[in-house]
């Protein structure tokens, strides 16, 4: 939570002008629950702009998990629609359920990538993107109903470093054929991308990165190795940042480049996460061929091309549909068990605490839209990546908690195999265990929430 001093930004520039604004309905609808002038559970009446109806009626649970989203917002009744009739027939049960019991940054694999297929070939697998690179050209209100509607309806998370994040970077800053090779593999799902930062040096500090790339005429060599690479041994491809020269400033001398898998010289070494499951894994580059052609911006220019990328996976890393799936999940859980007010007055409060996000992530949103039309600035997305891993961790910690001993039992690690649980109860505490050991590692991945803070203090010149 951000303190009252806040208040104080606001003269600083226009960036702490237009964080104060986005943080104002935040600071409000909290501070009222504090003091008691909100009773936990009621009804925020935060204005059409702000957040819709569908958002109140799940808050209130007046809207059952998986019941669509209705619009009420001018002009997205037909839309609404549309995405209803959409999901009734493509939102297999089968798909349900992997996306109901997601516990990492993507569905398995299979059921994503199968609603990759089907949304692609809707036209609808890229809504974020230009419309001349295969968006959708829909408005904000038209993304944000689209989002909450597939989580609402339990739709598998996307294994989608490509979509949000690489595809989004060649669009701004890629050559021609650097756009014409991958983006179109992109939205097809041809190509899956990993993300090759970290080092076992290098995370948080990422200008302490070691790995060489040297040039040989119109080849770079890759020597050295990554870590906590998420979903590498899914991928086909890794964008990744290289140090092309030893002797300059940390932050200089880096190289952003795009990696094909299957070159030789490349191994692969999983690692198992608390929970049991192979999320992440450890690379090794044993000079490693790359072309020159498959370079983003200039030689030495990669920690600029690699922050504008950040921009856009933390902005996008968590969204309200993500942290709307989760609540519903909770309020499925306490609802099968015997009521303890502790437990729902700590729900109704992660309510509230959503329902401020969701003002907030949208007008970050709008403003970008209005301002830029791409990601948000430095300061707002890790406001938006600090906002939303920490609630989500505090759902997923009351996950464990409404599990109780149920949790603690079937947890050997998560080994949860869809269809042959005792029955729904069990199925959802061993989702939960494996969900809060997941998440711990969420205020790490992506910067530190300590990082993000002093990011954002940056942006408000302090």
């Amino acid at each position: 939570m951000f303190p009252a001093k806040w208040e104080q930004f606001r003269g600083f520039s226009h960036v702490s002008l237009t964080l104060s604004s986005f943080l104002r309905p935040f600071r409000t609808i909290c501070r009222s629950l504090s003091q008691g002038s909100i009773d936990p559970g009621q009804r925020l009446k935060c204005g059409a702009d702000a957040m819709s109806q569908e958002g109140h009626a799940l808050l209130t649970g007046a809207m059952e998990p998986g019941q669509m989203l209705n619009a009420h917002e001018e002009n997205l009744d037909q839309f609404a629609e549309e995405v209803r009739d959409f999901l009734h027939e493509h939102l297999t049960e089968d798909l349900r359920e992997a996306g109901r019991y997601t516990t990492g940054t993507h569905s398995d694999i299979g059921a994503s990538r199968e609603w990759h297929r089907r949304l692609y070939e809707k036209g609808w697998i890229a809504p974020h993107w230009p419309v001349e690179y295969g968006g959708t050209g829909w408005s904000v209100a038209q993304r944000r109903l689209f989002e909450q509607a597939c989580a609402l309806n339990e739709a598998p998370i996307l294994f989608a470093g490509g979509l949000r994040n690489l595809g989004p970077l060649l669009i701004a800053v890629g050559t021609d054929a650097q756009k014409q090779k991958y983006l179109p593999a992109i939205l097809s799902g041809e190509h899956l991308w990993c993300q090759g930062f970290s080092e076992p040096g290098a995370g948080s500090d990422l200008a302490a990165l070691q790995i060489k790339a040297t040039r040989e005429g119109n080849v770079y060599r890759l020597q050295g190795t990554k870590i906590w690479t998420t979903g590498a041994h899914l991928s086909t491809h890794m964008f990744c940042l290289a140090r092309t020269m030893m002797n300059e400033k940390p932050q200089q001398g880096m190289t952003f480049l795009l990696v094909d898998m299957k070159e030789a010289g490349l191994t692969l070494k999983p690692i198992i996460g608390l929970n049991g499951e192979h999320e992440f894994n450890q690379i090794f580059f044993d000079q490693v061929c790359v072309p020159t052609s498959e370079r983003v911006g200039a030689e030495g220019d990669g920690w600029t091309v690699a922050k504008t990328l950040m921009s856009h996976a933390r902005s996008s890393n968590t969204t309200t549909g993500h942290l709307y799936r989760a609540l519903a999940a909770l309020r499925r859980m306490l609802a099968e068990r015997t009521p303890e007010p502790a437990l729902a007055l700590r729900l109704d409060d992660l309510n509230i605490r959503l329902t401020a996000f969701d003002v907030l992530e949208h007008r970050c949103r709008e403003e970008a839209a209005v301002t830029r039309g791409h990601a948000p600035a430095m300061g707002v997305s890790s406001m938006l990546k600090t906002l939303a891993t920490e609630l989500h961790q505090d759902m997923s910690e009351l996950g464990a908690q409404i599990a109780g001993v149920q949790a603690v039992e079937r947890h050997e690690p998560y080994l949860f195999t869809r269809g042959v649980n005792d029955h729904g109860s069990y199925q959802d505490a061993t989702h939960a265990m494996a969900k809060y050991l997941n998440m711990r590692a969420a205020s790490i991945y992506s910067g530190t929430s300590e990082i993000h803070r002093n990011l954002l203090a940056r942006s408000l010149g302090l």
